[in-house]
């Protein structure tokens, strides 16, 4: 069971083959006999996800099934979800029960889904190998000594292991799309402002943005089409006709342009890395697509240009976790200042302090013109730069990451290359388009990915080129050793 897809697990419950609470004990099963190995979830909830298995499968006799009805997803433990512990992978969080659902966690409700529980992340999002979650790494299941990549990477090594078959993520600078690649799945980061920010904890509030994690591409565009849409509760979603993200999934790829940024194959690509991106070109020739070099010339600023943005808003955000209002309070404190300091020296893990520290630096007078302002105008000649490709070419291909999962503490204690881990993916942000990582084969027995980049509300393009990819290959369909 456990190898169906999303789009094959409606089917057999739509034709009866076996029931929503036979599938979801099926994974509950799989998630107690493995996720002690990898540590992807934080909270599990198998007496809800049993419960709604159960109102699923009475639904489904009565009347049309919503798109979802019955198929067991997980949720990363960024989102609110009302009743049950929400921790963003912090101690600052431990005893948070929200008290309410993110409109993520609401929309997918409506679509019929079954939680399965809230998977495991860097603290705060922040990190790109789920090293810095308060309640331990995450393993990737390819090999469980090396990272999932992060700050999804719970999601990434759930689904990669088969405990659940799709699951959310968020990407604020390629939180979706690396753990994807590193752990062997398809991620999509959607257009900043398709889906709804309201709910999900906020970390750099100009860049986040929610996507889903699963198997195939056809599953990431279920999984979105439950997601998205307008929310008057988010300033920053965008009122827009929400299209069916799959229509165009059979579309014929012969004819299109993809374009090849010289930045992103130049040298510092792993060979080896290189030689799979390059199988993934040939594959996508066989299916009639033409390639051209084109040149991003600013994104060489995009590693600074994030790490001065998104600490800036992370030290904004975060400044509401004071000891004061909810969140970790020290019981040590003596007067007020006290209680700020402590509550916050407690709460917060290192690497989330690091960011808070850069950010309050870069917002701080005398510093703003320098740094922050510098760098939104930076941002916006990023932006300027696919504009203009995208004028030549219908999507971008790159790597993902630059290199294949890398050891559990390789990298911890030396920040600059662990932020080099998203060199592929961050300028995606910045310009708040769409992008996806695929399945696009192995280097000594580790996945590495390939990435689409579309302009903004660009999903069923995507989702196509994905689609007729995966159906050229089968690195989706693997599965790791061990979690057979």
């Amino acid at each position: 069971m456990h190898h169906l897809t999303i789009r094959q697990i409606i089917d057999g419950l739509n034709q009866k083959a076996f029931s929503s609470q036979e599938i979801v004990l099926h994974y509950l099963n799989r998630i107690n006999k493995y996720d002690t190995q990898l540590n992807s979830f934080i909270t599990r909830t198998p007496e809800l996800a049993l419960q709604q298995a159960a109102e699923a499968d009475i639904r489904r006799e009565k009347s049309d099934p919503p798109l979802l009805l019955g198929v067991p997803i997980a949720q990363k433990d960024i989102f609110c979800t009302e009743g049950i512990k929400t921790t963003c992978g912090s101690k600052m969080l431990e005893h948070f029960i929200a008290p309410y659902s993110a409109t993520v966690v609401h929309n997918m409700n409506k679509a019929g889904v079954v939680l399965l529980g809230k998977t495991n992340m860097d603290e705060f999002a922040m990190g790109s190998s789920n090293e810095t979650s308060y309640y331990g790494p995450v393993k990737n299941p390819w090999n469980t000594q090396t990272v999932p990549g992060g700050s999804s990477g719970g999601s990434a090594a759930a689904v990669a292991a088969k405990l659940v078959p799709g699951a959310t993520g968020t990407d604020t600078g390629g939180s979706i799309r690396q753990p994807a690649a590193l752990c062997g799945i398809t991620g999509l980061k959607p257009t900043y402002g398709l889906v709804s920010r309201y709910g999900m904890i906020a970390f750099a509030s100009s860049l986040d943005q929610a996507g889903p994690m699963a198997q195939t591409a056809e599953d990431c565009g279920l999984l979105l089409q439950s997601m998205a849409g307008f929310d008057p509760l988010d300033s920053t979603s965008i009122e827009k006709p929400l299209p069916y993200f799959n229509a165009e999934l059979t579309h014929s790829l012969k004819g299109k342009t993809f374009g090849l940024p010289k930045e992103f194959f130049q040298a510092g690509l792993d060979p080896s890395i290189a030689k799979i991106i390059d199988e993934a070109i040939q594959v996508f020739k066989q299916l009639g697509v033409n390639f051209k070099e084109i040149s991003l010339p600013n994104l060489v600023h995009s590693v600074p240009v994030y790490y001065v943005v998104a600490p800036a808003e992370c030290s904004s955000n975060l400044s509401r976790y004071d000891g004061v209002r909810f969140g970790h309070r020290s019981d040590k404190a003596t007067d007020l200042e006290s209680l700020y300091k402590l509550s916050r020296a407690e709460g917060f893990g290192s690497e989330v302090k690091r960011r808070i520290m850069i950010g309050t630096y870069a917002l701080s007078s005398g510093y703003y013109d320098a740094y922050y302002l510098k760098a939104q105008k930076l941002r916006a000649k990023i932006a300027q730069d696919f504009t203009l490709a995208f004028k030549e070419v219908d999507l971008i291909l790159s790597p993902t990451a630059p290199t294949t999962a890398f050891n559990l503490g390789e990298k911890s204690t030396d920040p600059l290359a662990m932020y080099l881990q998203d060199i592929y993916t961050i300028a995606v942000n910045l310009a708040g388009l769409a992008a996806i990582s695929l399945p696009a084969g192995f280097v000594n027995n580790m996945p590495i990915g390939v990435q689409l980049i579309g302009r903004h509300f660009s999903e069923c393009a995507l989702l196509n080129a994905g689609h007729q990819f995966q159906l050229q290959t089968n690195h989706h369909q693997k599965t790791p050793f061990g979690f057979e």
